[in-house]
């Protein structure tokens, strides 16, 4: 034994039989005391071996005080960050983690060791294993943890699975965390506790904000979405990270925000959510900053042919510059995608305008080859994008929408309808100026 020799043991001793007589007796104040003083007399002799022997053999003996072990755990895991070295260290954390197990009045503690432990594996290198250690631990299930505690570790969780590369546990865990619960005020939050409710514990000081935690949960679903090339959630993330009061105030943080949002509602492909969030960054009154971001989104809007080497060597340094900027690069395919988003525009604005048209005239007008245009047009025809059937032995594109019997009859309706209304409009019409003729008639006799 370290430091002390006999004369700790006869101290650990005396205190133990003080323990054992407490215990016996149900004095709960009593044995807290008496155990706590025992780990803190180990720990001022530096015995750190004995410590941990103590901490064994003080959860195993008969009938213990659950609030006895609840004590010991919380006081030797404040040593953890004073002990001598890295072994003595990861010693102590395995021995408080093995006592802790299955014990639900110290399960806060034990998700604390293990994210310490976890923490140790990740700075030696070791990220599967890490992760492997967070996800034993179910906090979601703990009611005594602090809100945002909770969710500072599942976004760990999330974090070390993204490190590891594996995606489809990432989402599994990211969906533990609700987008709505970034929402909640929490001076507004607070309420009176409930009879039978446990008392929620304040979590520890490093614990970060709510707004701080929105920020890294989006931070960590763009990484999860840009696996997937995911451009409008990718978008979406953005814009919830614009929407932080803290990111809006200061225009060095939402500018970036901002170009990044811009980008990915021009990469991401057309449908209505993409349009809805296209008008409404449109109208967002910090766009007239950025000018030339404006101008790219105003192109998309509007319905005429982008010609895409005037637009790449327009925004060419732009888009170069992002790799600079927060959140990195655009993505492997952006430069390749954005071409692509620009053909579908393209298509989309020639079938607006014609009915019918020719491969090769389309062809021309999307400054692609005959195959390009053809291949183009049948992938967004494919993925209901667009309607339209191409003749190819006439080399016919029509964008016409094929009606069903039941889409005819409706319009015959209409159209009957339109008929019966002019000719009631025109027989009142009639009968007004004949009526407005005789009385005239019989003023003049």
């Amino acid at each position: 034994m370290e430091n002390g020799g006999g004369n700790l043991e006869a101290k650990i001793e005396t205190l133990l039989n003080v323990e054992k007589q407490m215990r016996q007796a149900g004095d709960v104040a009593g044995t807290r005391k008496a155990v706590t003083d025992i780990v803190q007399l180990c720990f001022d002799a530096g015995a750190w071996k004995a410590l941990n022997e103590q901490i064994v053999l003080i959860s195993k003996r008969r009938g213990q005080l659950k609030q006895a072990v609840q004590a010991m755990i919380q006081q030797a895991m404040e040593y953890i960050d004073q002990t001598p070295d890295l072994d003595t260290k990861i010693e102590l954390i395995k021995t408080l983690n093995n006592v802790s197990a299955g014990k639900i009045y110290v399960e806060i503690e034990r998700a604390r060791l293990i994210k310490k432990l976890a923490m140790i594996k990740e700075e030696q290198g070791q990220i599967a294993e890490a992760a492997d250690l967070m996800q034993e631990i179910a906090v979601e299930t703990f009611g005594a943890m602090a809100k945002t505690e909770k969710i500072a570790f599942i976004l760990e969780q999330v974090r070390l699975c993204l490190d590891r590369q594996d995606f489809v546990r990432a989402q599994i865990l990211s969906r533990k965390i609700s987008p709505r619960v970034f929402e909640v005020d929490p001076s507004k939050e607070k309420k009176k506790l409930k009879e039978g409710e446990s008392i929620v514990e304040e979590p520890p000081a490093d614990i970060p904000s709510l707004l701080e935690l929105k920020r890294i949960y989006y931070q960590l679903m763009i990484r999860y979405y840009l696996h997937s090339n995911d451009y409008l959630e990718i978008c979406r993330c953005y814009k919830s990270i614009y929407d932080i009061p803290s990111v809006k105030e200061d225009p060095a943080q939402w500018i970036p925000v901002l170009r990044k949002i811009c980008w990915y509602l021009v990469l991401a492909p057309h449908d209505p959510m993409q349009s809805s969030l296209l008008n409404s960054t449109l109208e967002d009154k910090n766009l007239f900053e950025i000018p030339h971001f404006r101008l790219l989104l105003k192109q998309l809007v509007t319905m005429e042919v982008i010609q895409w080497t005037a637009l790449w060597n327009t925004f060419k340094d732009e888009f170069e510059k992002e790799k600079n900027m927060l959140g990195g690069a655009l993505g492997e395919k952006a430069a390749e995608d954005l071409r692509l988003r620009v053909i579908e525009h393209n298509i989309h604005v020639v079938s607006k305008y014609y009915s019918r048209i020719t491969l090769k005239r389309l062809a021309d007008l999307l400054c692609l080859t005959f195959q390009e245009a053809e291949k183009h047009l049948s992938d967004m025809v494919v993925s209901k994008a667009l309607v339209a059937k191409i003749d190819r032995p006439m080399g016919l594109v029509c964008f016409q929408t094929a009606k069903d019997s039941n889409d005819i009859l409706n319009s015959w309706a209409t159209n009957l309808e339109k008929l019966l209304d002019l000719v009631e409009k025109s027989c009142h019409q009639i009968h007004k100026e004949t009526m407005v003729h005789k009385a005239a008639l019989s003023l003049r006799i």
